[in-house]
């Protein structure tokens, strides 16, 4: 089995963490925002698994991918109440901007 390159994978989870972040600070739309959230966890469940490799094999061995499903169920929940929060926004201001939802109540 041949080693993989760090740096490779450094720098695919760096960029994709630089997207999200990108996409969190300029987007106003809330759904690409949880999206760009969504991209950013993947950078981060990315590097889990990646360095899991690296772990030694006596014991757990599997603990990186243990917290990879475990941040997997932690971004489908975020995805359940974010959307909730859409619905919610969409059905009393009529819009799903981010600007227009300092207050949910009215």
């Amino acid at each position: 089995m041949t080693a993989l390159p760090i740096a490779g994978f450094l720098a695919l989870s760096g960029g994709l963490l630089g997207i999200g972040v990108f996409g969190l600070l300029t987007r106003r739309n809330f759904i690409l925002i949880l999206i760009a959230v969504e991209v950013a966890m993947n950078a981060t469940i990315l590097n889990f698994v990646y360095f899991a490799a690296f772990a030694p094999s006596g014991g757990a061995g599997l603990s990186g991918q243990a917290i990879a499903v475990v941040l997997i169920g932690f971004a489908a929940t975020e995805v359940a109440v974010g959307l909730a929060i859409v619905l919610a926004l969409n059905r009393l201001k009529g819009t799903i901007n981010v600007g227009q939802a300092t207050e949910l109540k009215e």
